[in-house]
């Protein structure tokens, strides 16, 4: 009897202390609120919105201790809309990130599944757009740069060094899982950083690869891009560097990237937060130039700008848009914050039938476009 309680005992140690090596963690991020917007279709309109920071999402990030440095980890990531209730990222489950993977302590870590490429990895802490300090409106044109984080890779492979005395370094590469087409619908992306007191620098290049021949059929593929795609086009280049810098309460910062496509036939509006006629014959360029800040008033109270200018060559034109933003943010509690936030665009659309169009809203009917946005965010 005595016996049996031991191995009882000593199993429930074993069980105990084997769980205390693992964890679990359960999180998200709740943003809805109010916005004006003085044109969309050429009617001014308020509407309940949500996500005009940052996208709603709940998930579960997780760990396993394997000894020797080395761990097990993973991330299941769901993205929905608080308004009504929908699953975001095209009805995915977990759209946002779905990932497992090893990480060392000395070699760093690589992930398989559902993620971020580098350019938002590495620059995208570097502007406004897709951060919490400007979020969604603040996205460059048709987020043409994925800053703001419009679509991911799937069947991604990836790669993310530890931090070498400031310097870290990634790669990713998404299978187009096709057996007679490999490069077809395929992507892969590299990026690097380093950080040395209150310097921040940056520099990243993403690929994505389609047939130019067979678009269409791609978009149903169970490729790397499937359904996420901002732009169909046969290629898509987008890279780029940035810098910031931090002193005391206030960060400045510039970014610059540059979006090729080769062979593009159109827009996926749904994907790239407009609603209105982008025309694309050929190839096409977007040049995006962001100067950015922000300020901690007090611990609670924030405030942050940015200018983007853009030029680009669509079908022969030179098209060029001006968007400043403006944020500031009161933190209620360490979890929740209420938010004010303004967005104006200006398109000098040089002959191109196209309207001005802050992401998340249906265009103008003109060449200009505001917004004004009051919500609140929570976190768990």
């Amino acid at each position: 009897m005595k016996k049996t309680l031991l191995v009882v005992a000593l199993s429930g140690a074993a069980s105990t202390a084997a769980y205390a090596q693992s964890s679990v963690t359960l999180y998200g991020l709740i943003d809805s609120g109010i916005t004006y917007a003085n044109n969309e279709g050429g009617h001014s309109n308020w509407s309940a919105t949500d996500g005009m920071t940052q996208g709603s999402r709940w998930g579960l990030a997780g760990s396993e201790n394997l000894g020797g440095g080395l761990k097990a980890v993973f991330r299941l990531e769901n993205g929905f809309s608080i308004n009504n209730g929908n699953l975001g990222q095209n009805g995915r489950a977990f759209g946002r990130q779905a990932y497992v993977g090893l990480s060392s302590d000395k070699a760093g870590t690589v992930t398989l599944g559902r993620q971020y490429d580098d350019v938002v990895d590495y620059l995208g802490p570097l502007a406004l757009a897709g951060t919490q300090y400007g979020g969604t409106e603040f996205a460059h044109p048709y987020d043409n740069d994925n800053l703001a984080n419009s679509f991911r890779i799937n069947n991604s492979v990836k790669y993310q060094s530890v931090n070498w005395g400031g310097l870290k370094v990634g790669a990713l590469y998404g299978f187009s899982n096709s057996s007679d087409g490999f490069s077809n619908n395929r992507a892969y992306s590299v990026g690097t950083s380093y950080n040395y007191g209150g310097l921040n620098v940056a520099a990243a290049y993403m690929q994505l690869n389609n047939d130019p021949n067979n678009l269409q059929q791609a978009v149903s593929d169970p490729g790397a891009v499937t359904g996420d795609a901002t732009f169909a086009a046969g290629r898509q280049r987008t890279w780029g560097a940035g810098v910031n810098y931090t002193f005391g309460p206030a960060t400045a910062g510039f970014v610059f990237t540059q979006t090729r496509l080769d062979n593009a036939v159109g827009i996926n509006a749904a994907n790239a937060g407009t609603t209105g006629n982008v025309p694309l014959n050929g190839d096409a360029r977007f040049n995006n130039y962001e100067i950015n800040a922000r300020y901690h008033l007090t611990p609670a109270l924030n405030v942050s700008a940015a200018y983007t200018y853009t030029n680009g060559s669509l079908n022969g034109a030179n098209p060029k848009w001006q968007q400043i933003g403006l944020q500031t943010s009161y933190a209620l509690s360490k979890r929740t914050d209420v938010y004010l936030q303004g967005v104006y665009q200006h398109v000098s659309a040089d002959g191109l039938d196209i309207g001005a169009n802050i992401n998340g809203l249906s265009a103008s009917s003109n060449n200009k476009q505001v917004a004004v946005t009051t919500g609140i965010r929570h976190r768990f």
